[in-house]
C-alpha cells in the first residue's frame, strides 16, 4: 500500500538476619544452641575445610554429615550448600555483589558477573549475546544447580523461526540515548535495529501473535488492529536464583505512529509475555500503563514528543502533554515522532523457578512505519514486587 505519512544487580540485598558464607577457608554464619547449628569446635561454631560443606559456622557444615541430604530445605543437598542452616545460600542462589559474602557457595565471594556486554557483535546473530546485552550474563548450569539462561531463541512473536534478523541489533547508543547498564543494549525493531535508520524498512513478512494478541487497547474503543507484520523477537527461557523474588529490567519505546496514527488500525506493539503468568492477569503481558493499554502509540507512558491532541475522531481524540520533550529523539531517526522515554517493568517471580520471557516487537495492518524498543538493566530483586511499568528513575 501507499507509504503513510506522518522508541542482578546490586540492588539484591541480602535481608538482615540473613549471615552468609565468606570465602573458600573461613565462611561467616550463624549459631543457635541445638543441632545442626551447633559449631564443631566451640560453643560459637568451629571452622574446617574437611569433607562436604565443610568451613561454616552453621554446625552441620562442620561435621561428616550425609552429603546428599538437604538440611535446610532449599533443595540443595550438602554437598551443594555451604549454609545449611540458611535457605537463601547454595549454588542456586545468586552472588550479591559487594557485601562480602559468597551467597552461591563458588568459593569466592562477590564473583558473580554483573557487566557482560562489552564487544558483542552489533548484529546479534547469537542469541545469548541478546541475553548478555539486557544484563543477563550467566548460561545456567545444565545439572540444574545454578541460576541463569536456559535457552535464547531469535523467533517471531508468534515463536515461529525468524530468519531475517534485520529487526535485531545490539547498540552501544541509540542517538542520543545511552545504555542504563553497562557497554551495550539490545534493540528490536519491526524495521531495522539502528540509530538514523529510515522510518521505514517493509520487511514484507506476515506472521501470528503472542496469546491474547491483537489485544486492543481500552484507550481506542472499538478501534481494530490489522494483521501483524515485520515483527523479531527474543525469548529467554531463565532459571530463577533461588533468593530471587522478582525481576526488573527497562526498555525505551521509539514509534513512527505518533501523531497520525493514534487509536488506528495502523498500530505498533511492544509486549513482554512471561510464563508463567502472574498472578492477577488477563495474559502473559507484563508491560502496560496504569490503565492496561500495552506498549504503543496508544499508552499514557508515551512521553517524549512534541504536545498536542490527535486521532481520527472527537471520540478517540488524545491529549499528549509531552513532558519528557523531544531531546531523546535527536540522532534516532525517529525525530518528529515519539518516544515513551525509559521505563521500568517488574513482577514477581518464584525463588529457584523457570520462567520464559518473550520481548516482542511488531507492525500492525502494513510494514511502514516502524516502532524500536531498546532493552536493558535486566536484574533479579530478593525484594517482592507488584507486575508494573512506570518511568524510570533518573540516574
Amino acid at each position: 500500500m501507499n507509504v503513510r505519512s506522518i522508541g542482578i544487580a546490586t540492588s539484591l540485598l541480602v535481608a538482615a538476619f540473613a549471615i552468609a558464607c565468606g570465602g573458600s577457608g573461613r565462611r561467616s554464619g550463624f549459631g543457635t544452641d541445638t543441632d545442626p547449628t551447633v559449631g564443631a569446635g566451640d560453643e560459637k561454631g568451629g571452622f574446617t575445610n574437611e569433607g562436604p560443606g565443610q568451613g561454616s559456622e552453621c554446625g552441620i557444615n562442620n561435621t561428616d554429615g550425609d552429603p546428599d541430604k538437604d538440611y535446610d530445605g532449599d533443595g540443595f543437598p550438602l554437598k551443594d550448600d555451604c549454609n545449611e542452616c540458611n535457605t537463601s545460600i547454595n549454588k542456586g542462589a545468586y552472588d550479591i555483589p559487594g557485601n562480602g559474602v559468597d551467597e552461591d557457595c563458588s568459593g569466592t565471594p562477590d564473583d558473580e558477573e554483573v557487566e557482560c556486554d562489552d564487544g558483542l557483535s552489533k548484529s546479534g546473530s547469537d542469541p545469548f549475546d541478546g541475553a548478555k546485552a539486557i544484563g543477563l550474563c550467566k548460561k545456567a548450569d545444565p545439572n540444574g544447580t545454578s541460576w541463569g539462561v536456559v535457552e535464547a531463541k531469535w523467533v517471531r512473536p508468534d515463536g515461529s523461526s525468524l530468519s531475517n534478523k534485520v529487526g535485531v541489533g545490539i547498540l552501544e547508543k541509540f542517538g542520543v540515548n545511552a545504555p542504563q547498564l553497562g557497554a551495550s543494549m539490545l534493540a528490536l525493531s519491526s524495521g531495522k535495529a539502528a540509530e538514523g535508520a529510515p522510518v521505514t524498512t517493509d520487511k514484507g513478512y506476515s506472521h501470528g501473535t503472542p496469546a491474547g494478541y491483537p489485544k486492543e487497547s481500552p484507550a481506542c474503543p472499538g478501534v481494530k488492529t490489522g494483521q501483524a507484520r515485520d515483527g523479531v523477537a527474543l525469548e529467554l527461557t531463565i532459571r530463577v536464583p533461588t533468593n530471587a523474588q522478582s525481576f526488573s529490567y527497562q526498555q525505551n519505546f521509539f514509534t513512527q505512529e505518533y501523531p497520525d496514527f493514534i487509536c488506528n488500525k495502523f498500530n505498533d506493539f511492544f509486549v513482554t509475555m512471561m510464563n508463567p503468568v502472574p498472578a492477577g492477569l488477563a495474559d502473559g503481558n507484563i508491560a502496560f500503563d496504569q490503565d492496561t493499554n500495552p506498549i504503543s502509540v496508544n499508552n499514557s507512558l508515551l512521553q517524549v514528543c512534541e504536545p498536542g491532541t490527535h486521532g481520527p475522531t472527537p471520540q478517540t481524540e488524545k491529549t499528549f502533554d509531552c513532558p519528557l520533550g523531544v531531546g531523546m529523539l535527536s540522532g534516532t531517526g525517529f525525530e518528529g515522532a515519539a518516544a515513551t522515554g525509559w521505563l521500568t517493568t517488574s513482577a514477581p517471580v518464584t525463588p529457584g523457578s523457570e520462567i520464559t520471557l518473550l520481548f516482542a516487537i511488531w507492525d500492525s495492518q502494513d510494514g511502514w512505519l516502524d516502532s524500536t524498543v531498546l532493552i536493558d538493566d535486566f536484574k533479579f530483586s530478593v525484594d517482592g514486587a507488584d507486575t508494573a511499568t512506570k518511568p524510570s528513575e533518573v540516574k
